[in-house]
């Protein structure tokens, strides 16, 4: 048989290992979706990492009428993920292997979708697409969308370096061979971030990858659990210590392989990523916090290269961790925090040398911004501010665009396309609305427009919920850059009050900064809305 000829699956092919602690509410519903599957899943093993909620003796009872059930108990708690998955894979027979969590699930139809693709391309792994749906508002966000847009075959990773950017396992099919014959298991113990040691693992063995654009896997965020994920609970300083540790592992695993490109895409990853969005989160801590966050990040980016550095180099991950290093103790964190959001949004002051050389501020000028003087406009880190002063029946929004070493001004700005968006569904309130801009002395472009509280309180078209103010620059010429606001905190203009929506029913609004300072709106239509926010922040206070 020629090595690359397709293989035809013949009967069940698949062995699915579900893994669960304390997580009786979920962990049926987990296994139940892997078996709705079908005939193509032979097995699904149940791993109970010794739980006292009744987990186990559920499991059991499902076991009894599934004969595809296997239920595994072990017998000591291994604080983490890795440990369990290892046990299930160790009882897999099906030449195929996936890995579910117990408060996750698999979308009809996932389980077929991967194996034609990893039979069809004679490949040891098959991708495809995760999405995270935020609970209760089952809002959706895709996991790495760009990697899985098409269907797509690789003879080696290396030849999409993207790769290394999805460390999920649970998106994916393995042939089962592959890992045991290369020795491919996940850390034991209380590891947190398994994932990205596994993944870089897998490939190193240089695997041949099939991608398909399918939907395979609906990764549940709970942020209101009472036990929080170890990826979300990120409240002490081990969890960062955490990451970093596993990246580094990730990077060891790849430079040792003889995978130099994917090696350095680690790295590119961890900057892009994982720095900036503990960046993001940074100002939300106490003092002890943020210093041992910068002196365990600074001695971290210590060990990156030249290279490491010079690919990119006025993205903004790599702003920011230029900035870390250059400064021992924390600094700037309002700017990083707007720097790390996306998109990126770089605040005045816009300092320079005396020979003009673009600088970070005076007080640090060897972080220097030359790169952003040649960066595509659709990429830089523009700056808008935004001030909304809320009315009865409507609101004034002001809006103002910052000159950025004279790059805003080359471009020629001519008018802020403005939207307010759904967090929970996506959708607009109105359809964009495009406002001139007009250019002052002091090198910023001003616009104006007039927010109309009816679009938000229409409660049986929208209801409670989180908007988004979104905002495109269009630029002469036709070019654009997408962006959002920094929210402008003066006293009173975030204040919560009742206004005036559809059919002249009252609405809750309230104007907020998010964490990475962006403006954006919280509406409660009506009592009940009302009480949804009420219950909905007692739930955040808590978390």
């Amino acid at each position: 048989m020629h090595p690359h000829a397709p293989r035809t699956p013949r009967g069940p092919q698949v062995g699915i290992v579900v893994i669960g602690y304390n997580d009786a509410a979920h962990v049926t519903t987990a296994v139940r979706s892997a078996l709705a599957q079908g005939p193509v899943v032979r097995e699904v093993v149940a791993v109970d990492d010794c739980s006292t909620d009744g987990s186990a003796e559920l499991l059991a009872r499902l076991a009894a009428t599934e004969p595809r059930v296997k239920v595994v108990r072990r017998r000591v708690n291994s604080g983490g993920c890795g440990s369990p998955r290892n046990t299930g894979l160790d009882r897999v027979t099906s030449p195929y292997v996936m890995f579910l969590d117990s408060d996750d699930v698999l979308p009809p139809g996932a389980v077929d979708a991967l194996l034609a693709a990893a039979t069809g391309a004679d490949a040891e792994v098959a991708g495809g697409l995760c999405v995270r749906r935020e609970l209760p508002g089952r809002r959706e966000v895709p996991w790495q969308a760009p990697l899985y847009a098409a269907h797509a075959v690789f003879e080696r990773p290396a030849q999409r370096r993207r790769l290394v950017h999805d460390t999920l396992c649970v998106n994916k099919l393995y042939r089962t061979d592959f890992l045991r014959d290369h020795g491919i298991r996940f850390p034991e113990g209380r590891f947190p971030y398994e994932d990205f040691v596994f993944t870089a693992r897998v490939l190193a063995a240089g695997p041949r990858l099939a991608l398909i654009p399918d939907r395979v896997y609906i990764w549940h965020v709970r942020r209101s659990a009472d036990r929080l994920s170890i990826s979300l609970d990120r409240a002490g300083i081990t969890n960062w210590q955490a990451r970093t540790e596993a990246s580094r592992l990730a990077y060891d695993i790849l430079l040792g392989a003889g995978q130099k490109e994917l090696a350095r895409e680690a790295r590119a990853k961890f900057l892009d990523h994982d720095l900036r969005m503990y960046a993001r989160e940074l100002g939300l801590h106490d003092t002890p916090y943020q210093r041992a966050w910068w002196a365990h990040t600074r001695a971290h980016l210590a060990e990156y290269d030249a290279s490491d550095w010079a690919h990119n180099p006025a993205a903004p991950g790599r702003l920011i961790g230029r900035v870390v290093l250059a400064s021992p103790e924390p600094r700037d964190l309002p700017r990083l925090r707007d720097l790390a959001s996306r998109p990126a949004r770089l605040l005045p002051p816009y300092a320079h040398t005396p020979d003009g050389t673009p600088v970070w501020s005076t007080t640090l000028p060897e972080v220097q911004l030359e790169p952003l003087l040649t960066r595509p406009v659709r990429l830089l880190p523009l700056a808008v501010d935004a001030e909304l002063r809320p009315r009865a029946r409507t609101a004034l929004l002001r809006l103002r665009l910052h000159e950025l070493y004279g790059r805003v001004a080359q471009a020629g700005p001519e008018a802020l396309e403005v939207e307010w968006r759904c967090r929970a569904t996506g959708r607009a309130t109105v359809p964009r609305t495009s406002v001139a801009l007009t250019p002052s002395a002091d090198g910023v472009w001003s616009a104006e427009t007039t927010v109309d509280w009816a679009a938000f309180g229409n409660p049986g078209r929208w209801g409670a919920g989180t908007w988004d103010l979104r905002l495109r620059v269009r630029f002469q010429g036709g070019a654009y850059r997408e962006v959002t606001a920094h929210a402008l905190t003066s006293a009173g203009l975030l204040r919560r009050r009742a206004v005036v929506g559809a059919g002249h029913a009252v609405v809750l609004v309230q104007p907020y900064a998010t964490h990475s300072g962006a403006l954006a709106l919280r509406v409660a239509p009506g009592l009940r809305g009302v009480m949804s926010v009420v219950r909905g922040r007692l739930r955040r206070l808590l978390h």
